[in-house]
């Protein structure tokens, strides 16, 4: 087979409040846009108040037209889910409470992109914490992605890091891997990346935080040795400085 290259990219996306301090649903699509990767790893994508809904409403991503939402068959807990007027929920609340994702972590896709098994990873913290796992059909190549956005507190990040890889190693099916998202590790060879140990390597993508003077390399993509990296880097634009106090990260990887 003839190598082909995809596009990933990684966004947190603070859930569409920009550095205006307005929320503001369409400024993350036309970044999105912009940045036009094949798969995005989101992070932040829902509220986290009230029924936890998508930042960005289902109805403006399907009128937007670029991506899909990968479904991935959870909900996220919320206060009234154990009482007797759940279903009535939505309505009570006057909100759409469909979040996109797992604990704010979420995965989209181009039409093109088949989607072969999804997972949604509980991940060890003391505050809800999860990542997202979506194993893809690319161009006749498989391709596994994860979506992650680790905690603050170096421990918990190496224990939750450790999580996602022996859950990789657990998968019934080998493919290519790619890890994505705001890591919450300043250091680049130290912490909850030192414990990779070899089995992925780190696209040289740049400071994306803060989106106004990027300085802290936070969000990072992790690929697996079977891929190659062709090219890499932040996405600076006047959008993207406005949209969320993060820059969006992508890399171009070699499929074999």
């Amino acid at each position: 087979m003839t190598p082909r290259s995809i596009t990933v990219a990684s966004y947190n996306m603070r859930k569409a409040i920009g550095t205006d301090r307005r929320r503001d649903p369409l400024r993350v699509l036309d970044v999105l846009r912009e940045v036009n990767a094949d798969v995005v790893a989101l992070q932040e994508a829902d509220k986290r108040f009230g029924g936890r809904g998508s930042a960005v409403p289902h109805e403006l991503i399907d009128d937007h037209g670029l991506y899909r939402p990968v479904a991935l068959g959870v909900r996220n807990r919320r206060m009234l889910d154990g009482m007797a007027l759940r279903r009535r929920v939505d309505e009570l609340l006057k909100v759409d409470t469909r979040s996109l994702g797992w604990h704010g972590n979420a995965i989209l896709v181009k039409p093109h992109v088949g989607i072969l098994d999804v997972a949604a990873l509980e991940l060890p913290t003391l505050e809800p914490r999860g990542a997202v796992m979506a194993e893809l059909l690319i161009n006749d190549r498989p391709l596994r992605v994860i979506g992650l956005h680790l905690d603050l507190s170096g421990l918990w990040r190496r224990r939750q890091m450790k999580a996602i890889v022996e859950a990789v190693g657990k998968r019934s099916q080998q493919m290519p891997t790619v890890l994505m998202g705001d890591t919450n590790e300043w250091r680049s060879a130290a912490g909850c990346l030192k414990d990779l140990d070899g089995a992925f390597r780190i696209a040289p993508t740049g400071p994306s935080f803060h989106a106004r003077r990027p300085v802290a390399p936070l969000d990072r993509i992790m690929v697996g040795k079977e891929l190659r990296i062709e090219a890499a880097g932040v996405h600076h634009s006047e959008a993207a400085r406005r949209a969320s106090d993060h820059l969006p990260v992508w890399a171009r990887l070699v499929l074999g």
